[in-house]
C-alpha cells in the first residue's frame, strides 16, 4: 500500500535540519559548560556596568553616584563645553590620519619585507620593537625627540640650519600631529606584521600568472592581493580603531592635553571629570557618547559582515 506523502510530512519523520539541531547544541558540551562562569561574568561586568553608566549619566551625580535625575542636562552641558568639542575634533583628526597612515605604511613595509630581503628577521624585529613599549614610555621618548631645546630642531640647527623650526608639541595648531607621529611609530609595526602574515598566505602561483600576463606589480597588489587580504585588513581595522577610541596615556605622557586644550581627547575628558573634577554625571555622559560613537560604527559593520554571510 503506498504511503501517504501528507502523512509522511506531518507524521513522524522530522526534517533533517530539525534532527541535527539537538546534536549541534550537545556538541562540545563540556566546553560550553566550562564557559558559563566567564559568560556570566562578562554579562554582569560589561553589560551591567554599561547599563549603570548610561543610567547615571542622566543624574546630577558629583563625588558619589546619586539617583537625582536631571534628564538631558548633562548632555546639554557636555556639548556646550568647548573642551569636549575640541577633544572630539582632535580624536577625529587623529583617528582618520592614524587609520589611513597605519594601513598604508604597514602594508608598504610588509610588501617590502615580502621580497625576501637580507636580514629580514632583524628588520622585522626593529620595526616591531616599539609595539613592546608602553604608551607612557613612547610619549616620554617622543616628548624629548620633539623638544625644540634638545630634540630634532636643536640637532638640525647645530648642523648649521639656524632657521629650521620643528616644534609641533608647542604649536597649538599642529600639536595633535605630534601625538600622531608617536602613535604611528608605536603601532605601525604590529600592522606590518599582520600584513606580512597575510602576504605570506597568498599562493605564489598568483604572482607567476601575473608576471606571465605582464601585469605590473602595483596593479597586482591593488586589484588582486588586497581584495584577497580582506580578513587581514578587517583585523587591522579593528585593532587600530580600538586604539583610537581609548587614546589617553600617550596624550598624558606627551602634552598633558596642552598647550591649553589643543590635544584634549575624550578619554582624558572622562577621566578628568570623574576623578579630578569629582563630577561623575558629566563623566558618565561623556563616556556614554563615546560608547554611542563606537556602536554607530560597529553595529552596521557587524550587520554587513555577519548578516551577509548568514543570508549567503
Amino acid at each position: 500500500m503506498p504511503s501517504d506523502p501528507v502523512h509522511a510530512r506531518q507524521g513522524g519523520t522530522a526534517p533533517p535540519s530539525a534532527a541535527r539541531r539537538p546534536r549541534r547544541l550537545l556538541r562540545n558540551l563540556t566546553a560550553k559548560i566550562a564557559a558559563i562562569p566567564m559568560v556570566l561574568t562578562a554579562m554582569v561586568v560589561f553589560l551591567g556596568g554599561t547599563v549603570w553608566t548610561v543610567t547615571y549619566s542622566f543624574t546630577n551625580s558629583k563625588l558619589l553616584p546619586r539617583a537625582e535625575f536631571v534628564g538631558l542636562a548633562q548632555y546639554e552641558r557636555l556639548w556646550a563645553t568647548r573642551r569636549w568639542v575640541v577633544s572630539i575634533e582632535n580624536l577625529a583628526i587623529y583617528g582618520l590620519c592614524s587609520l589611513v597612515f597605519s594601513l598604508v605604511i604597514g602594508f608598504v613595509l610588509a610588501a617590502l619585507l615580502d621580497q625576501k630581503i637580507r636580514y629580514e628577521s632583524a628588520f622585522r624585529t626593529i620595526l616591531l620593537y616599539p609595539f613592546a613599549l608602553s604608551f607612557i614610555v613612547t610619549g616620554l621618548v617622543w616628548q624629548w625627540i620633539l623638544n625644540p631645546e634638545f630634540g630634532v630642531q636643536s640637532i638640525i640647527r647645530a648642523m648649521g640650519f639656524e632657521g629650521f623650526a620643528f616644534d609641533p608639541l608647542y604649536n597649538p595648531d599642529i600639536a595633535i600631529f605630534g601625538i600622531l607621529i608617536a602613535g604611528l611609530w608605536q603601532g605601525t609595526g604590529l600592522i606590518m606584521v599582520l600584513m606580512l602574515a597575510g602576504l605570506r598566505g597568498i599562493d605564489g602561483e598568483i604572482w607567476k600568472a601575473s608576471r606571465v600576463d605582464g601585469i605590473p606589480a602595483w596593479k597586482t597588489y591593488i586589484f588582486i592581493i588586497v581584495p584577497m587580504m580582506r580578513p587581514v585588513f578587517i583585523t587591522a581595522l579593528v585593532l587600530i580603531t580600538s586604539g583610537i577610541v581609548k587614546l589617553y596615556d600617550l596624550v598624558v605622557a606627551q602634552t598633558g592635553g596642552g598647550p591649553g586644550i589643543a590635544t584634549e581627547v575624550p578619554a582624558k575628558y572622562v577621566y578628568d571629570y570623574m576623578f579630578g573634577g569629582q563630577n561623575l554625571g558629566q563623566g558618565f555622559a561623556a563616556s556614554t557618547m563615546m560608547l554611542l560613537a563606537v556602536a554607530i560604527v560597529v553595529i552596521p559593520w557587524a550587520m554587513l559582515e555577519f548578516g551577509g554571510k548568514r543570508r549567503g
